[in-house]
């Protein structure tokens, strides 16, 4: 007994042939052609306007604000951006997001006064205004410190150096012989885990100088690829002095572009 199968189809571009079942009397099941539907894009959004204004601002991480991590940051940035009613401009695309840009942030654990942010503003705001509505809306630890209207050269290459102050409880004068033995040396490779497994730092190369402190040492360090951070510099350290204890506060005095004075303000260079 003959069964009823599927038409040969050829599919144009951009269609799909659908089909429905028919049982036949012996119960085998056939497919018969119904119809042909066009597959139509997905229709591109709207793009949206470049933004009106472009401001950066400095901000600190200050107390239990030291333990959050860069994501935290952005989201709280986000919260309080909302709440403030900051007109924010946003990415064209399917998925539309606030124009904020961040350069070079602090790691997890460590304090600042000098951490950087961009934001695309959709109109022109008041420099002193933004500060003040964010400042209103941040969660506690997080304090913008100063704004200025961004320039035309890309904040990541303004953020040239750094200073920290490392503070550890050790012997004074053996972190003054330490500090001496590695800026005697041309090379001093550490190793450190990282995302993409184990990395190796030299950071003789990235240190532009290091002197005691009270709370004990405080080191430029050069914004190198890959980035040394100061506590490649307490290991590098502990290589000469390894009664030097591994856990120590980092906090970030300033960074900027190098200049013949020393670190300038990246928002006025």
């Amino acid at each position: 007994m003959p069964t009823c199968t599927a038409a040969p189809f050829t599919s144009t571009l951009n269609q799909r042939p659908i089909y429905a079942h028919n049982r036949s009397a012996r119960g085998r099941v056939g497919k018969i052609e119904v119809e042909s539907r066009p597959v139509v894009p997905r229709k591109q959004p709207p793009q949206q306007p470049p933004p009106a204004q472009k401001m950066r601002l400095r901000y600190a991480k200050r107390g239990t604000a030291r333990f959050t991590s860069h994501r935290d940051f952005g989201r709280a940035l986000e919260r309080a951006l909302r709440r403030a009613d900051v007109p924010m401009a946003y990415s064209s695309g399917f998925n539309p997001h606030p124009r904020i840009s961040y350069a070079n942030a602090a790691p997890t654990g460590a304090s600042s006064e000098a951490e950087y942010v961009e934001l695309g503003l959709a109109k022109t705001c008041d420099p002193g205004k933004l500060l003040a509505a964010l400042n209103d809306s941040l969660p506690g630890g997080f304090v913008m410190l100063d704004a200025a209207e961004a320039l035309a050269e890309p904040l990541g290459d303004l953020l040239q150096a750094s200073d920290w102050v490392v503070s550890l409880e050790a012997d004074p004068k053996t972190v003054s012989q330490a500090i001496e033995q590695l800026l005697g040396q041309e090379s001093v490779v550490v190793e450190r885990m990282t995302k993409n497994g184990l990395r190796s730092f030299d950071v003789r190369a990235a240190v532009l100088g290091c002197v005691k402190h009270p709370d004990g040492f405080q080191v430029r360090i050069r914004h190198t690829t890959p980035l040394v951070r100061p506590d490649d510099v307490v290991s590098a350290l502990r290589g000469f002095a390894p009664e030097l204890p591994k856990l120590v506060l980092l906090h970030r005095v300033t960074q900027g572009p190098l200049t013949v004075d020393g670190i300038g303000d990246p928002l006025r260079p």
